[in-house]
């Protein structure tokens, strides 16, 4: 068995989640948890809840940790049970993952310094106050950090967690039962297909959120260096 657990916070992006978790649940002999502090209902970022099936107080040795982003993210950054938990399970996980900007929290938990990274676009530049190396790919591996990118970037990163697993063969044959072939009906996805106008456009509507994400990132970072999990400048 293959143990894969995914953390579920308040107000995150459900897409983040599911989708990884979609493809984890189709793995050779694989058991799929959804963690939180409690097994309340949370609500994503998106009006409606998830509910998870497991506490970290009763969350076993993980095979593969998968940390998911959204805006909630932001808060999570300041958590220190939350971090914590990243850290114990990231001690004998065989691969510690992110979607999105899951990947910052992996960061705040002093998990990514002198690893190549991945984020959504608009955050990639946040990752280097870890430690990171950002790198501006749909998936990333660096030894047994697997990090995706934004939001429906997990879906490739779940067939890259599963091909790691299991091999090519039952990655590819996943990806066809979930009929994956994506034909976007525009060719927008990127900030370089997208243009000027509409990245402008975009960062202008997040600008608050992203600042308010800068700002955690910078918390997080100072800490670990008062910890001396972070070379100070």
């Amino acid at each position: 068995m293959i143990h894969f657990g995914l953390l579920l916070f308040p107000r995150l992006t459900q897409l983040d989640l599911t989708g990884p978790a979609q493809v984890f649940s189709r793995c050779p002999e694989a058991r799929v948890d959804l963690i939180w502090k409690t097994t309340e209902p949370v609500p994503t970022g998106d009006g409606w809840s998830l509910v998870p099936n497991m506490t970290f107080a009763d969350c076993p040795q993980l095979d593969v940790l998968c940390v998911p982003g959204g805006q909630g993210q932001t808060e999570q950054m300041d958590d220190e049970e939350t971090l914590d938990f990243l850290r114990r399970q990231a001690v004998g996980a065989r691969f510690v993952t992110s979607v999105c900007t899951g990947s910052l929290l992996l960061g705040a938990a002093g998990l990514l310094d002198g690893y190549r990274a991945t984020c959504h676009w608009m955050s990639l530049d946040q990752l280097p106050l870890f430690g990171a190396v950002p790198v501006a790919e749909r998936v990333v591996r660096d030894r047994n950090r697997i990090t995706g990118g934004g939001v429906t970037a997990g879906i490739d990163f779940g067939l890259t967690v599963a091909a790691e697993l299991h091999g090519a063969q039952i990655a590819q044959r996943i990806q066809l039962l979930l009929e994956y072939a994506p034909e976007p009906p525009y060719q927008s996805g990127t900030p370089t297909q997208a243009g000027p106008e509409l990245v402008q456009e975009s960062l202008q509507l997040a600008a608050a959120n992203q600042a308010r994400r800068r700002e955690a990132s910078q918390r997080a970072a100072e800490r670990l260096k008062l910890r001396g999990e972070l070379p100070s400048p």
